[in-house]
């Protein structure tokens, strides 16, 4: 892979940063007793542009490196970083980490060598390396296709981000491990106007992937999607409020599997025992037709990735199967404690954060029915399109989430729009009364982003059509009314 962009310890870089350094570094770490040190270098680039009432309001670039340098011993953790790769600015944040994470006699690391690593996101030509004009007249497109669609749209607001994140991963075992990762993310959100009333659509996507991107789901498409969506809440009518079915759309709707049962099944929660699954393996704690996985692995997928960051190779993992639970997913500090090993989930915003247990693409598969067939198993209920924000309790699973697009059913069929509807109740309450899953499986298209401890990081869902009974749905008017 070429291009414009590369740190200093890519692979036809200037080789700054290589295995006779991080062998040095991870000496130093060690010095004052640590059981194991790990080196995280990071380069990253990203750019930016905003595209509001047809015209180009921003374009910003920006670039960020440095290395984070983690200490272990026992329980206690040092961490240190620097923002440069001089050497002795990586020696003091050495220096800094083993002193957080002193005692005992110096522990000698192996010698680091190179893993190899899957490539699941092979990517021509990184967006970053085309020219930013290609990027305004995408903006442009959709800009033109929304304004055109319909007299009633008033505003249309469109946005690009690109990035790309060069990592090297180096640890006392003996293990160094390298990634380049590319990112974009497009998004479009109009407004439509009808004698007074003012309704919002969105649409956008990405994933790991350069402008080929656009060549499946177009500009115009994304316009068309947030038009539509904006006209049809033009007619919506307040939600109703109670106890009812509920059908989740398929793909984006894995966002509420991801809040209210995926954050649970981190190890660091559990470890900590502060989650609904802490010592639950090997009990059923889902419906039978309930598989979820956590898999890194997909192609171009938002949340894959090569290499986790702390060096390891993730796969995929099955969390739940069948109902029962499986595991949990670890990242070292957790895997020690829990005597398993690292699955691929240590995961960190940057080289200033420290790693954690977290989803990279967080999935319920599908099942046997027939998603009409599970509309029309519905005499009431709502059909939950498209989600907007949400709140959830790790410990015990509660959530409240609100949908931006949703339906009502009755009798079968979907009827009228809705607005104002939230979803209320429990994520493993939830898992266990889902009754119906269709072979519809899809995977969300490229938008979520997910946040835990101040640290953000890039993730995917995905489920088929799901009918979950019997949940509280909050409104305005009462069920049956």
């Amino acid at each position: 892979m070429t291009g414009r962009y590369h740190a200093p310890f890519a692979e036809h870089g200037s080789h700054t940063v290589d295995a006779a350094i991080a062998d040095r570094l991870l000496r130093i770490a060690l010095e004052k007793g640590g059981d194991y040190a790990d080196l995280f270098f990071e380069y990253s680039v990203s750019g930016s542009y905003a595209y509001d009432e047809q015209i180009l309001k921003s374009a910003r670039r920006a670039v960020s490196m440095g290395l984070g340098v983690r200490v272990m011993k026992g329980d206690a953790t040092g961490y240190a970083y620097c923002e440069d790769f001089s050497f002795d600015a990586m020696k003091q944040a050495a220096e800094t980490a083993a002193q957080i994470a002193a005692g005992g006699q110096p522990v000698a690391p192996l010698a680091v060598s190179m893993r190899d690593a899957p490539s699941r996101y092979p990517v021509a030509e990184e967006s970053l390396d085309v020219d930013g004009e290609a990027k305004k007249a995408i903006l442009e497109r959709a800009d033109r296709a929304a304004r055109a669609s319909d007299p009633r749209v008033v505003r249309v607001d469109a946005s690009f981000a690109e990035s790309v994140r060069e990592v090297l991963i180096a640890n006392s075992l003996g293990h160094m491990a390298h990634d380049r990762q590319p990112l974009i993310r497009f998004g479009i959100r109009v407004i439509a106007e009808d004698g007074g009333n003012r309704q919002s659509g969105s649409s956008g996507g990405g994933g790991r992937m350069g402008l080929e991107y656009f060549e499946g789901q177009t500009p115009e498409w994304h316009a068309e999607q947030a038009v539509q969506q904006a006209l049809v809440m033009l007619d919506a009518r307040e939600a109703p409020a109670g106890e009812m079915d509920v059908v989740l759309a398929p793909g984006d709707s894995g966002i509420l599997l991801h809040e209210a049962v995926g954050h649970g099944l981190e190890a660091d929660f559990n470890r900590k025992k502060t989650s609904n699954y802490s010592d639950r393996v090997g009990e059923e704690v889902a419906s039978a037709l309930c598989t979820v996985v956590d898999d890194a692995s997909l192609e171009g997928s938002r949340g894959s990735i090569n290499v986790d960051d702390e060096g390891q190779l993730p796969t995929r993992s099955v969390l739940i199967e069948g109902g029962v639970l499986k595991g949990y997913m670890q990242d070292r500090h957790s895997a020690d404690f829990f005597g398993t090993t690292p699955d691929g989930h240590g995961r960190r915003q940057s080289f200033r954060s420290h790693p954690m247990p977290r989803m990279t693409n967080t999935m319920l598969l599908g099942g046997q029915d027939a998603p009409e067939d599970v509309i029309r198993s519905v005499s009431r209920g709502v059909y939950a399109k498209k989600f907007g924000g949400g709140q959830v309790d790790i410990s015990n699973g509660d959530f409240v989430f609100s949908l931006t697009e949703g339906y009502l059913i009755e009798d079968g069929k979907l009827t009228a729009p809705l607005k104002g509807v939230n979803l209320i109740g429990n994520g493993p309450d939830a898992m266990r009364n889902v009754v119906m899953l269709g072979h519809d499986f899809e995977v969300s298209d490229g938008i979520w982003t997910c946040g835990k401890e101040g640290q953000s990081v890039p993730v995917g869902v995905g489920c088929p059509t799901i009918k979950i009974a019997s949940r509280t749905v909050g409104g305005t008017q009462v069920a049956g009314g």
